[in-house]
Order: C-alpha cells, then sequence, then structure tokens
C-alpha cells in the first residue's frame, strides 16, 4: 500500500465515479451537488465558503476524501458558533478562516470522513489535525456527522456537541390515510382539516423530478426561493444556475413540488431523494394560502415517499412544528477542535452544560409524539 495525502482544489477536479464510490448515495454528498456549488459561484471566491478537500490516493486510486472548506464567516452552516466567534474577537485574536467539514447549507446527517475502511478515516482525521497545526487555524468543525464518523473523531477526543433534528418513517404505510391512521385523533382531524381548506382553496399540486421539470419549472423555483430570503431581509446562498445545474445532473433525485391555484403557479418545495430517505431543502410562495406551507413541505412528500417506498423524510433543522405532522426527534451532533488551550476548556465546560439541555429538551419531544398508544 502506498498512500498519498493531498489538498485539492476543489471536488470539481476529481472524477465523479472516483468520490461518487465513497460516499453512501445521498444526492447531497455526490460530485454532481457538490461540483455544481462549485461551478454556479454557490463556493468558492468571494463567498466565504473555500473549498479545500484532502484526499487519499492508494497508488493513484482514490481512496478517501472529505468535503473539507476554508471558512471566513459562520453563515450557512446550521451549527451556531457566532458567540465562540464574537469571544475570540473581544479578546484580540482572530476566528477565521476556519476548518470546516459539512455539505454547504445543508444540515443532513450524513459521511463526513469518506474512507474505503476505518484506517483510511482515521488518516483523514489525523491529515485534518496536521493542516491546523501547520497553518495556525483557530478551529476546526465537522457538521453532522453519521455514527462511523462520530467514532473515530470521539477515539480522537474532538469536543461533541449535541442537537435535535426532526424525522419522518414510513412504516410501510399503503397510502397516506394508512399513516393518518396511525396518529392521535385530535392530530390525525388538525391534518385532514388542513388539506380541505387547501383543496377549498383551489389549489392543485404536481410533483416533478428533474428530468421532468422545464427550465421555466426551476425558474418559478427560483422567484419563490429568493422571495423566502427576501421576506426576513437576507440574500439567497445559491444561484439560479445551480438549481439548473442539479436538475440536470440529478434529474431522478431532485423533487419539484409545484402548486397552482385557478392555474396559476403560487407556490414551489424542492427535495432531493434517494431510494431509502428524501430530504426537504427549500421552499417559498408568492401568494399566501392558509396551512400551504404544511401541504407543500410534508403531507406532499409524505405521499411521494409512501408511493416509491422511500423509508425516512429528513426534515432539516428546526420546527417543533413537524411533531404534530408525524415526524419524530432524532438525535444529531458535530465535532469541534479549538486550537487555544484556554478557549479550548471554557467551550468543552459550555458544550457539557449545552449537552444536558439537549438531552432533556429531546426527552421532552419524544412525551409529545402524536402517534397514539400502543
Amino acid at each position: 500500500m502506498s498512500l498519498e495525502v493531498e489538498i485539492v482544489g476543489g471536488v470539481s477536479v476529481l472524477g465523479a465515479k472516483e468520490w461518487d464510490a465513497l460516499t453512501d448515495g445521498s444526492p447531497i454528498l455526490s460530485h454532481a451537488f457538490l461540483s455544481a456549488l462549485e461551478q454556479t459561484g454557490c463556493v468558492g471566491a468571494g463567498t466565504g465558503w473555500q473549498p479545500y478537500p484532502i484526499t487519499v490516493r492508494d497508488n493513484g486510486k482514490l481512496v478517501g476524501a472529505t468535503p473539507l472548506y476554508l471558512k471566513g464567516h459562520s453563515y450557512g452552516e446550521y451549527v451556531f458558533d457566532w458567540a465562540w466567534a464574537d469571544a475570540y474577537q473581544r479578546n484580540g485574536i482572530a476566528y477565521y478562516p476556519k476548518m470546516l467539514i459539512a455539505i454547504p447549507f445543508t444540515p443532513i446527517t450524513g459521511p463526513r470522513l469518506l474512507g474505503v475502511d476505518a484506517m483510511i478515516q482515521a488518516l483523514l482525521a489525523k491529515a485534518f489535525n496536521q493542516q491546523i497545526n501547520q497553518h495556525s487555524f483557530s478551529s476546526a468543525h465537522i457538521l453532522f456527522p453519521d455514527e462511523p464518523t462520530a467514532e473515530v473523531l470521539r477515539e480522537c477526543g474532538w469536543l461533541e456537541r449535541k442537537g435535535v433534528q426532526f424525522r419522518w418513517e414510513n412504516e410501510n404505510f399503503a397510502d397516506f390515510e394508512d399513516f393518518l391512521s396511525r396518529l392521535s385523533h385530535d392530530k390525525r382531524k388538525k391534518i385532514r382539516q388542513e388539506r380541505k381548506k387547501i383543496a377549498a382553496a383551489g389549489v392543485v399540486c404536481k410533483r416533478l423530478t428533474g428530468s421532468e421539470a422545464s427550465q421555466t419549472d426551476w425558474d418559478f423555483f427560483f422567484r419563490c426561493y429568493e422571495n423566502t430570503y427576501h421576506q426576513h431581509h437576507s440574500t439567497p446562498y445559491l444561484t439560479r444556475e445551480f438549481f439548473y445545474a442539479i436538475g440536470a445532473r440529478l434529474p431522478q433525485q431532485t423533487l419539484l413540488i409545484i402548486a397552482e391555484q385557478d392555474g396559476v403557479p403560487i407556490a414551489a418545495a424542492l427535495n432531493l431523494y434517494s431510494d431509502q430517505v428524501l430530504y426537504g431543502r427549500y421552499w417559498g410562495a408568492l401568494r399566501y394560502v392558509p396551512g400551504l406551507h404544511f401541504e407543500l413541505c410534508y403531507y406532499q412528500a409524505q405521499e411521494f415517499c409512501i408511493a416509491h417506498r422511500i423509508r425516512y423524510f429528513e426534515g432539516g433543522a428546526q420546527g417543533e412544528h413537524k411533531l404534530a405532522r408525524g415526524f419524530r426527534p432524532r438525535p444529531t451532533c458535530s465535532f469541534h477542535k479549538i486550537s487555544h488551550p484556554e478557549f479550548q476548556a471554557a467551550i468543552e465546560n459550555f458544550l457539557q452544560y449545552e449537552g444536558r439541555g439537549i438531552s432533556a429538551y429531546h426527552n421532552e419531544l419524544e412525551e409529545r409524539v402524536p402517534f397514539k398508544s400502543l
């Protein structure tokens, strides 16, 4: 075995097949998705997300890699360390750039140290540490890793931060009514009422895969996506060209849901999916209709999962209202290495305190799941 560790300029410079062979098949982690971010200006120069992937080759064959970025800010991460950055600034110490292993703008759990075996994953973690020391970065962060990645990081002594998200599971439901039958009476009744109001308002939803969606459909979705950010006085992270790209590159893993009222499109939601998991991502509306968000972002996606035998629907960050729609809480985590010894100790104490609160919150959420008692 002859291993060579190297930093490359981005996922785009790697072969799609060799990168994808290391992943779990998730579209979010695919070469198509990550290279589209690079090639359409969502990450790279001027964005604060500089691609910096570490690769491992064995006699020329790619056997390990990781989606690594140098970050000039903390936007688009969904694990918030703004207070840490502020503390550094108040003490006259630079927090940025920092190193980050994550899927940009995507709070979804999955592999982060991509290796053919545990030895390669451990080598990637070691290479990550070497980069921190060599370039004197303030900190390094690995967001939403799966359990195999988490085990490697625990063994390496990284600080662990706990979190909670919401996931819906398709328990081999025959149809949407079968799913509703498993919920408590009040939650079942509320969902039926919400869907009746949507139908009474003349709203009709259509589902389009990437191969079925036209450029006009993507242009309309982008208007909705952009409007969501403008309503919150913010700037969209992703470009129109990015959505064109993933629709073309992931035609059978992209689901666009468009709502029409009286034949006029008024809202849209975008999901990505694999054989086992559907990932809810973005939505927006140009006209307000009560309950439309729940219909477009949850019920339509749940029906799609049932019809296509997709087991999980990942709801993403935040949103206790997902509980009432049949989602369950699930633990998430992130890992952090802080170069400054005193800050490392202070952040470790904070994470222990925060972790106890997150565990209690998770237990509280479990008591509120809407399913009927057996």
